[in-house]
């Protein structure tokens, strides 16, 4: 399908190879039904089940990071047998049969089992399918590529949240707090694009025909320590870097549980949040075309300053005009940053670790966020609710000057 056929050209969808258009549709709707079931999380444990933040941060942070080993793994062994789209069909296939379990969900250790599951199924086809999208773009438009996959998520975010704002209007109106009987109602839609996308996946994407032969001559064992080694500097230290920054940039929980705090309804946190996705899916595209163009550094430098001024904002905003404002900078600079950052990871990679690489890259991300969503709800409670947010936006300014210093654009 993605092959180039003998004396024509290759086949393209819209302009992108059909893996990176098909890979796109699968996260268009697998995003629409996990914004459907598990963006509310925080306001379940904490209206419906009555948790506090601590409970909320750690089931947030074991959420983010529990598949964080699984992705490297997933990641090492798409390299070692030389295929990618199993992983990812495994990984996909976990999370949609795990999400109805929400609909039974009455304690906060059984919500946090259900998605311990489901990013399971993430940490199985997260890297496996970044490295599929590397794989499937050439080093020209593999930016582009991955901003296309960004915003074809995003947007799936955008419908996922509109027929949740829906949903809530007609179960329990303007409401302070989220109710169970609204909550089970989205589990139940939610479902049934979780299942379409797994069926796209299967039908349509193609494994990708490479000429490099599978690592296994170069791994011949999973060590985490001497699969590091075998990179480069300039990637080890941007691994560093990312590091740094994720440990201020807790669970997005905490976002959502500061606009419940200033008073804003379920129906207006949503609104906001398809305002956040809507901004996010604007910009994907164009900061991946233009890191292409001027380089990923660039980009995700500006992206995230954006982000440490709008964590500034969360915690010295007193006016709902401003969290508004807040919310849509929020999308402005995961848009920015998040395709960049993968673009980025496979330009400082050999082809044949791309899996690998792209193993690292999630797993350092997501160890990290376990000890930044508890630092996170610890100063919530210790000392106020703009504490995570002061604390963020001084490791963002830090890992700025740490990505301008001392990573290199090229090596």
């Amino acid at each position: 399908m993605a092959e180039r056929l003998e004396g024509s050209r290759p086949r393209t969808i819209w302009g992108f190879n059909p893996n990176v258009f098909y890979l796109g549709v699968v996260s268009f709707l697998t995003d629409v039904s996990s914004e459907m079931i598990f963006t509310l999380v925080p306001l379940f444990l904490a209206n419906v089940l009555g948790c506090g933040t601590m409970v909320i941060g750690l089931v947030g942070g074991i959420s983010e990071s529990a598949d964080a080993l699984l992705r490297i793994f997933s990641g090492w062994i798409s390299d070692r047998i030389g295929k990618r789209k199993i992983l990812a069909v495994v990984g996909y296939s976990i999370s949609t049969i795990a999400k109805p379990f929400m609909y039974l969900a009455s304690t906060w250790g059984l919500v946090l089992g259900v998605r311990f599951s489901d990013r399971v199924g993430k940490g199985f086809r997260s890297s496996s399918r970044d490295a599929l999208i590397a794989d499937s773009s050439s080093a020209s438009e593999r930016g582009k590529s991955f901003g296309f996959h960004r915003m074809m998520d995003t947007s799936g975010a955008v419908v996922g949240l509109v027929i949740a704002a829906i949903v809530i209007f007609m179960f329990q109106g303007s409401g302070l707090e989220l109710n169970l009987n609204t909550y089970r109602q989205l589990v139940l839609i939610g479902i049934i694009p979780a299942a379409v996308a797994v069926f796209v996946l299967v039908r349509f994407v193609r494994e990708r025909r490479s000429d490099q032969t599978p690592g296994v001559g170069h791994r011949p064992s999973f060590n985490l320590f001497q699969m590091v080694r075998t990179f480069d500097t300039r990637f080890k230290i941007f691994l560093v870097v990312m590091a740094i920054f994720t440990l201020g940039n807790s669970s997005d929980f905490f976002v959502i549980l500061r606009a419940q705090d200033m008073d804003f309804s379920v129906l207006q946190i949503v609104i906001m949040l398809i305002v956040f996705n809507a901004a996010y899916a604007a910009v994907s595209l164009p900061a991946g075309k233009l890191s292409d163009r001027l380089g990923r550094k660039k980009v995700i430098v500006l992206g995230w300053s954006i982000y440490a001024g709008i964590y500034l904002g969360f915690a010295l905003t007193s006016a709902v005009w401003q969290v508004w404002l807040l919310f849509a900078g929020y999308g402005v600079y995961y848009g920015l940053v998040e395709g960049v950052a993968r673009a980025f990871v496979s330009d400082m990679v050999p082809v044949e670790k791309r899996g690998t690489a792209y193993g690292l890259y999630h797993g350092v991300v997501g160890l990290t966020l376990l000890p930044a969503s508890l630092i996170a709800g610890w100063l919530w409670m210790a000392y106020s609710p703009s504490a995570p947010f002061f604390f963020g936006a001084g490791l963002a300014v830090f890992a700025v000057i740490g990505l301008m210093v001392f990573v290199k654009e090229e090596a």
